[in-house]
């Protein structure tokens, strides 16, 4: 038997690794031949201004005044040069966004497990084919391209990553020290006759990267005050530098100009997906090879961007972000990027036909190149008769016929069953789906014996399945953040810890004392995370960033979550109440809005599921019933007292998988990068750690998972089901569900449906490995029992 179980889990593992290999596989060649114009390129140096996380529409649109926020931009689209929008993809992050503007391609889906910081992969990119760069910025974007450059040519100066700061008092000082540094190299040129002949060289490239208007966004939201003030800022510091750059090169007409953004943001201050907030970003340009602005009468868009921004009269020329570093290649005349997808925008040139003509057809050849590498890298490693054309790939209805069995009842419990499936499958797309499945588990004990039989635990189930299933209507996470909802489950759970703590009170054995000091510790613990969570957001608020002492206690509170649940009794409703306080109190440091309400309805749920699924056992007559207040976690469990599997067992392992797709949506998407809001984890950190604040955000995900698992816990000890038993029925349905999601994904569309259709396969594919995982915690948490005042540990039976 275990023999058989742990070669299952060896053969999932494999397939789960599968998609790794096939999917997570850098698809960047190398061994191109480098291509470039033949023809005299227009321009000497380009400057090129990215302002991170800056919108389309918050910069082009004007204010209430009737003003623009940035006029030196504005009277370049009217006046100077060509202007549109940037359609950039998934997922909208800086990384992807950069390497997209300086390199041409997208996404390399290997990145990931850098954080999105680099490229694991060598690419080719504008600043290496140029002759000299020189940037200023973020080290957290500068460093990538100067890494994979050849040779000693792309310089980078970059300030502190401490000063990327979302609870900073004034995040356009990061703007500010931009502009300033390179305004200080330009004076300092004049007296270095080494740098001063390296600006004056041709095919050269000056890049600032403007990180200010992200930090305000994330902080403030792109409505706010600050992010609006700070384009404003930007404005001012590209006009002067755009000034200083004439005057130094003494207004010779060979300098180009290019103003863009990697990604946009969310009205909620986030980005990663592929909202039009976050992929419509400005593109401005102007200077030597650039087209002068068009005036039109008329111009067709699928959009009414136009007449909001009042620019219906000057031609709009949209590009994808990818177009932009062919585009700058082909203005200073250095090699197109090797693996560059982009297609060059020649609406932006201002330059003859030849010149056009022939930037298109070194811009064709390549994108051909890297077709050609591919292809022979592919024969190479395939056998020759099964390297043969891709050919689509058609789904045939499969045709199958049920069994026909004895038993009606089984044939239903199956079409349940089935049905049951397809709402897990539906609810990884519709999150309304699980609102469907918890109203029909309210229902299902008045369809029973149980409500005759126990019907104040039927109307508790039914109550709280209702309420839980009010979740999934709720706007995803970190769009509405509220933290009144966050203390008004903080005082709930207070109540409910006072009601405990008072029937602790009342009993007289000899775990009264150590359980009621356990249990008045997390009610400390709570009262502190409350503590923290308003004085943070007040602080923040004021822009006097995260207070050293908060910053303690949440850490702290964060370390002795997994500790002191291992204080209280081994009794089943007193070490789940135990760990359901110590959870609460980390999720409430995390919680931004509505989702801090979420574990507790999901624990008072489980509490119910325990006690109603005793009833359904005594109902089978499986077992005499037990009183669950005699009941304790057990370490050394007795295997004889396991018993053999019944039909209701199917649906308790369903039950099981379906809380945990709830735990997993109930709150949002989390397969969406941009449902990840960084305000969560305003009480640990404040200062970019790309790391950090996710591994903080995955285990505010993972505490309704481990909510879910100890409850589970309680259920098998219980009901003496085997974990072994239910892993291999868990091993079913999460393969049936798999077979649905092989099925659809794909290898074709943007990043985020490519993306999306792996995760949902991998994500069942690896739930029982996941359940191993967690039900290892979960028996750590429910079974370990520590002493207070030294005295050794010890297991209880």
């Amino acid at each position: 038997m275990l023999l058989f179980f742990t070669l299952g889990l060896l053969i999932h593992f494999v397939f789960f690794a599968s998609i790794f290999d096939i999917y997570f596989t850098s698809p960047l060649v190398h061994g191109m031949t480098p291509q470039f114009t033949p023809l005299p390129p227009p321009a000497r140096r380009l400057v090129l201004f990215v302002a991170d996380g800056l919108r389309a529409d918050t910069l082009y649109e004007l204010d209430e005044n009737g003003t623009s926020r940035a006029p030196f931009i504005r009277n370049i689209i009217m006046h100077e040069g060509s202007w549109g929008v940037s359609h950039t993809r998934v997922p909208t992050e800086s990384r992807p966004g950069h390497v997209a503007l300086i390199a041409g391609f997208y996404e390399d889906v290997s990145a990931v497990a850098k954080g999105w910081k680099e490229n694991p992969v060598e690419f080719d990119s504008l600043f290496n084919e140029s002759k000299y760069t020189w940037s200023w910025g973020s080290p957290d974007i500068l460093p990538m391209f100067a890494k994979g450059a050849s040779g000693d040519h792309v310089y980078t100066y970059s300030y502190d990553a401490k000063r990327e700061d979302f609870g900073a008092q004034d995040a356009t000082k990061l703007d500010t020290w931009v502009f300033d540094n390179v305004k200080d190299f330009f004076h300092h040129a004049r007296n270095n006759q080494s740098l001063f002949s390296k600006i004056n060289e041709e095919k050269i490239v000056f890049f600032l990267h403007l990180l200010g208007i992200d930090t305000n966004g994330h902080a403030h939201r792109p409505s706010s005050r600050d992010y609006k003030d700070n384009i404003k800022k930007v404005d001012d510091g590209v006009k002067e530098i755009v000034s200083m750059f004439n005057h130094f090169y003494g207004n010779d007409g060979k300098t180009t100009f290019i103003f863009t953004s990697d990604h946009g943001m969310t009205d909620w201050g986030s980005h990663g997906a592929g909202h039009p907030s976050e992929t419509l970003t400005p593109l401005v340009t102007w200077g030597a090879g650039i087209n002068y602005p068009q005036r039109v009468s008329a111009q067709q868009f699928d959009d009414s961007f136009l007449k909001e921004w009042r620019l219906e009269n000057w031609k709009r020329l949209d590009v994808n972000q990818a177009d932009i570093a062919p585009l700058m290649t082909s203005l200073i005349g250095v090699p197109f990027p090797l693996n560059s997808v982009g297609i060059l925008p020649v609406d932006y040139l201002n330059n003859t036909d030849l010149f056009k003509a022939e930037s298109m057809f070194t811009n064709a050849v390549q994108i051909l190149e890297q077709f050609k590498v591919k292809m022979t890298q592919k024969k190479e490693v395939t056998l020759p008769f099964l390297f043969t054309p891709f050919k689509f790939q058609v789904i045939q209805d499969l045709v199958t016929s049920l069994l026909t069995y004895p038993s009606s009842h089984f044939v239903g419990y199956l079409l349940v069953f089935t049905l049951g499936i397809e709402v897990l499958v539906l609810s990884f797309f519709y999150r309304y789906m699980l609102t469907a499945g918890l109203t029909a588990f309210a229902v299902w004990p008045f369809l029973t014996r149980l409500w005759t039989r126990a019907k104040v635990t039927s109307l508790s189930w039914a109550f709280f399945s209702v309420l839980l299933a009010v979740f999934p209507l709720m706007p995803v996470v970190g769009r509405k953040p509220d933290i009144s909802l966050v203390m008004g489950a903080g005082l709930l759970v207070l109540l409910l810890s006072l009601c405990v703590v008072t029937s602790l009170m009342k009993r007289k054995d000899s775990f009264r004392k150590e359980e009621l000091l356990v249990h008045l510790l997390q009610v400390l613990s709570t009262v502190l995370s409350m503590y923290v969570v308003y004085s943070t957001q007040s602080s923040l608020l004021r822009k006097q960033g995260l207070p050293l002492m908060n910053q303690i206690i949440s850490w702290a509170t964060l370390a002795s979550s997994l500790v002191v649940p291992l204080l209280s009794s081994p009794a089943v409703f007193q070490r789940l109440f135990s760990i359901l306080l110590s959870l609460m109190s980390t999720y409430l440091l995390l919680s931004t809005g509505y989702e801090a309400v979420f574990p507790l309805v999901l624990s008072c749920l489980m509490f119910v599921w325990i006690n109603i699924e005793q009833e359904t056992l005594q109902q089978s007559g499986v077992c005499c019933k037990q009183k669950l207040t005699s009941i304790q976690f057990s370490y050394n469990t007795d295997i004889t007292q396991f018993r053999q599997l019944y039909l209701d067992d199917i649906r308790r392992a369903f039950f099981l998988v379906f809380f945990l797709v709830t735990a997993f949506f109930g709150t949002g998407n989390i397969a969406s990068i941009n449902s990840f809001d960084l305000a969560s984890v305003y009480c640990f950190l404040t200062v970019f750690s790309p790391f950090m604040m996710g591994a903080l955000m995955m285990w505010k995900i993972l505490i309704p998972f481990v909510l879910v698992m100890c409850a589970f816990e309680a259920v098998q000890l219980t009901t003496q089901l085997s974990s072994k038993s239910l892993f291999l029925i868990v091993l079913v349905i999460s393969d049936i569900m798999a077979l649905h999601f092989f099925f659809l994904v794909k290898d074709y569309g943007s990043w985020l449906d490519i993306g999306t259709s792996i995760s949902h396969y991998v994500i069942v594919m690896s739930m029982t490995i996941f359940l191993v995982f967690l039900n290892g915690l979960a028996q750590l948490l429910t079974t370990k029992k520590l002493r207070l005042c030294g005295k050794p540990k010890s297991h209880f039976m």
